[in-house]
Parts: C-alpha cells; structure tokens; sequence
C-alpha cells in the first residue's frame, strides 16, 4: 500500500511516521496510529498490524521511497521488514503539537482515573471524583511525563497530593486463617503490615479480619506461605474498604 493514491496524491489517513536517522540520511517508516506504542511494549505482535506498508522511505509524507543502496549502506542488509522492525523499535515516533497536546490531555485524565479509583479520604472513607483529583492536580501543577507509564505516573501523583488534600490508598479487607501453634507468633509479624484489626477468633485456628494497605498483600501473602509452611489461608473480603458517595473539596 502505498502512501498516496498515484493519481491524484490523496494522502491516507491514520498514518504515524516513525524516523530514525543513520549514515548521515533519515529513513522513515508508516505505521498505524496508536499501534507503535503496542508493538514496542509487546501488547501488539502482528507487524501487519502496525505497519501501513512495508516499504522504507526518505519522506514518508512525499511517498519517497529509500534507495536500496542506502538502505544497505545504513543497515547492512536491503531486507525492508527487518530494517522496518529496526526503526519501529529504535526510530523517534513523529507527532504534531496538536498530537501531542491530545495525547497529554488524555494522559493527564488517564492518571487522574487511576488515582480516584484507588484512593479514598482516610477519615470518611468515601472515593473522591475523577473531576477533584484533576483539579487537585493542576492545582500542584503536575505535568504528565509521555514516556512513563500512568500507572507509574498515578502512584506519584498519590504522593504528591498527600501534601495538599486527605488522600490515601484504599485499603484491602482479609481473611486469615492460621494453625493456632504459629498463629500467635506470626500475629507479631504481620501486626506492623495490618493498618486496622476489625476481629479476632481464636478456636482452633487463629482467625482475623484486617484492613491494609494494597502494597502490603504480597509481602504478607509470602509471609503467611512461609512461616505457616502451607497451612495458612488468606483470603481478599474486599479489594476497597470505601463508604458509599464521592468526597468534597471543603
């Protein structure tokens, strides 16, 4: 397929164009939209999927196409599809301001999504709106980093608003269910990972139900495993200990 209809030079769209520069001549591939991210995370392994043709150009936007010769002098090798995969993996992603602001944007709510459906204000309880958290955020002024991922982005955006508003992760709810001979001393170690006991039974096992913090649930999951050799339990009662209503800003 090529870039453009030969007649009349209409110019296909959805086209991103990924540029590498090399022996001193710039070689640009054309890719799907939105697919190069995919592919460079292992989300997307069709190449087909990702690539509008498999050509090597000089100017993707003149529908200029490589000279073989260049292209064995750059890359060792006239093989467009090895050479295509060189550039989709190494080449700089060519976006418009506009692209990028869009793109920022939708990052920005991204992060701000994430961060609502994980937090809660420790003292009611109740989950704040995506709408707050974005406000919150232009509020410390924080700027969106392309080339980190929102998950990563969100965990410091919790952080950072700790400073300004009451924020934190909601807890998880457990079960666990221990031998009573290794339950009492285990108690002891796992006490400092649990933020709230809501019960305890002692019967013939030692049975509690905790409140604690998401980022703690494997260390305690390992711990339990091991000291218990296998005959503990744990059980999630609920991934968000939340009251029912969104929070507000006072």
């Amino acid at each position: 397929m090529s870039i453009f209809t030969p007649t009349n030079q209409i110019r296909l769209t959805n086209v991103a164009v990924v540029r590498m520069k090399r022996a001193g001549k710039r070689f640009e591939i054309a890719c799907y939209k939105n697919k190069v991210v995919g592919w460079r995370s292992g989300v997307e392994k069709d190449l087909d999927e990702v690539l509008q043709t498999h050509s090597v150009f000089v100017n993707v936007s003149k529908g200029q196409v490589a000279k073989k010769e260049d292209l064995i002098s750059a890359f060792g090798t006239d093989d467009q599809t090895e050479i295509c995969k060189q550039i989709l993996t190494k080449g700089e992603v060519q976006v418009s301001d506009k692209e990028r602001h869009t793109q920022l944007e939708q990052m920005f709510r991204d992060i701000a999504t994430i961060v609502a459906d994980k937090c809660v204000n420790p003292e009611t309880k109740r989950p704040y709106t995506v709408i707050l958290i974005e406000r919150a955020m232009k509020d410390i002024h924080y700027s969106v980093k392309p080339n980190k991922s929102t998950k990563q982005q969100a965990l410091e955006v919790i952080k950072q608003l700790k400073e300004k508003i009451k924020i934190e992760r909601a807890h998880m709810r457990l079960r666990f269910i221990l031998p009573i001979n290794e339950g009492k001393k285990l108690k002891e170690k796992l006490k400092p990972l649990m933020k709230v006991v809501e019960s305890e039974d002692y019967s013939q096992q030692l049975e509690i139900v905790c409140l604690v913090d998401p980022g703690c649930f494997r260390e305690i999951d390992e711990l339990i495993k091991k000291e218990t050799r296998g005959k503990g339990s744990l059980e999630v009662l609920s991934l968000k200990d939340v009251e029912e209503g969104d929070e507000k800003f006072e």
